[in-house]
């Protein structure tokens, strides 16, 4: 048995691997995606009190804290039963757009792009973000004007341009000024035709690889994402599950997911595999994320994204294909512009009633301790990635006791871990591979565009071993799985 292994993959957020074994002849006998890193913040939340998740959670990483401070508030607001007034919550939608205006723009331009506009087999050297300012620096512009657009929400709305804090139990701590809104608002109206700009340069790329996405990384799978009346929603709603015909499986509360997801353990990968608890494993694996939610939705309500969905439905109908994320993603970088647009130009967005309290103080701590009382709170938004579960269980003083954090990654990690392997049989032969055809199975994990740091929360019996061998003078020489 002989081994190919492409490390790092690169180009995503977080440390991963990919292996391939050959049989004796040469051929792939299994394959699979290797993510090789443990963060443990499911575990980090335990002792600490609830209210404070808004503020822990962020850190989970540099790119997806907005996601997960509006979704940490959500899973409070539920503890405590409070329902945050409107204003409020369209100040907390307006900060997700902004997440997904950097976060969608981030990952095509420069990590998803470099494979498109440089092409597949292009030099590694010059296939990356420094290979994109140089051949096309209009194009990187756009897409760093873009990212500040979202950045620019984030830092008003949210407070801080990274890890914001004005997401609290109950509402928003923080007001929208009038003053703020109009500084805002033709800054993200220019952001319409920057995304449209880049549309002109991307779509054609989908058309000259064509082959790549039909051939990279095939899978059919379910789908999972929250809708609202069958249309493109991030915020708020039930989620709904889909076969890989478009027949709908399960729709539900989002509260209610346990009933419908189970997570398994798998000895290569220090991240989850999520799957269809009535289906069983792995039969009920499904996808989230962007290909996902344009499965899954019936309309775009936004006017430009919905003529951009009309056009991709009609000619890719109920998408399987991974590199059609990046496609997927593109719609949904227009609809986060023009939404977040109507939310500037809507006069109550800029209201005072921002919050609600506690009906009833709280336990003392050491009350709490005497006590059988418990609270649980489950939050569930769209992150760009896909649906995000937070899932807290606390005693009566507020102190967390247990957390669950289902990230959209983790519940595309057995996908991504077939299409690799998928690939890998379809396209290997021996143990000579090209840089091409290595970087065409990394293709399909940035596909996915995961997020590893989000994704690897928890440590158990079942879980892989990793050992750290270093040198005699301390420094990290390799980190093998055991």
């Amino acid at each position: 048995m002989k081994q190919i292994e492409i490390s790092p993959v690169s180009r995503i957020e977080g440390h991963a691997k990919i292996t391939v074994q050959l049989d004796d002849a040469g051929n792939v006998s299994d394959a699979h995606f290797h993510v090789m890193e443990i963060r443990g913040f499911e575990k980090f939340l335990e002792g600490a009190a609830v209210e404070e998740a808004p503020r822990i959670t962020p850190r989970i990483c540099g790119v997806c804290q907005t996601a997960h401070h509006i979704v940490s508030a959500k899973a409070t607001d539920a503890v405590f039963g409070l329902q945050p007034p409107e204003t409020a919550q369209k100040l907390r939608e307006l900060t997700l757009l902004g997440q997904y205006i950097h976060s969608h723009a981030l990952h095509f331009y420069f990590l998803g792009a470099p494979d498109l506009v440089m092409g597949p087999d292009s030099d590694p050297a010059e296939r990356n973000v420094v290979g994109i300012i140089k051949k096309n620096p209009d194009l990187a512009k756009m897409a760093i004007k873009t990212r500040k657009i979202g950045q620019d929400i984030t830092s008003v709305v949210g407070g801080k341009p990274i890890h914001p804090v004005t997401s609290i139990p109950g509402g928003q701590s923080k007001t929208l000024s009038i003053a703020e809104r109009d500084t805002l608002l033709p800054k993200v109206k220019e952001g319409i035709g920057l995304v449209e700009a880049g549309l002109e340069v991307a779509k054609p790329l989908f058309e000259q690889y064509a082959d790549a996405v039909e051939t990279l990384g095939p899978i059919e799978t379910s789908f999972g994402a929250i809708t609202k009346g069958g249309a493109l929603e991030f915020y708020d709603g039930p989620m709904k599950m889909m076969d890989k015909n478009g027949s709908s499986i399960h729709e539900f509360d989002t509260a209610n997911y346990l009933d419908y997801i189970e997570e398994k353990v798998q000895p290569w990968s220090y991240m989850k595999f999520p799957f269809m608890k009535q289906v069983g494993f792995p039969e009920g694996n499904y996808r989230v994320g962007p290909l996902a939610r344009l499965n899954i939705v019936d309309s775009v309500p936004t006017e430009r994204a919905s003529e951009l969905y009309g056009e991709y439905k009609d000619k890719y109908g109920m998408a399987q294909n991974p590199l059609l994320y990046h496609y997927a993603r593109l719609i949904e970088l227009m609809y986060s512009v023009e939404k977040a647009v109507e939310l500037l130009e809507d006069d109550t967005i800029t209201g005072s009633d921002i919050k609600v309290g506690l009906n009833e103080p709280l336990m003392s701590i050491d009350d709490a301790k005497k006590s059988d009382v418990r609270m649980r709170g489950v939050g569930a938004i769209e992150a760009p990635r896909g649906t995000l579960f937070h899932d807290y269980e606390t005693d009566g003083a507020g102190i967390i006791q247990r957390a669950n954090l289902i990230v959209a990654t983790g519940q595309n990690n057995l996908s991504m871990d077939i299409g690799v392997r998928e690939t890998a049989k379809a396209m290997i032969q021996g143990e000579e591979i090209s840089e091409g055809l290595k970087n065409r199975l990394e293709m399909i994990i940035r596909a996915y565009d995961p997020c590893l740091s989000c994704a690897t929360h928890m440590i158990n019996g079942e879980s892989p071993l990793l050992v750290d061998i270093h040198d005699n003078d301390g420094i990290l020489v390799k980190r093998q799985m055991i």
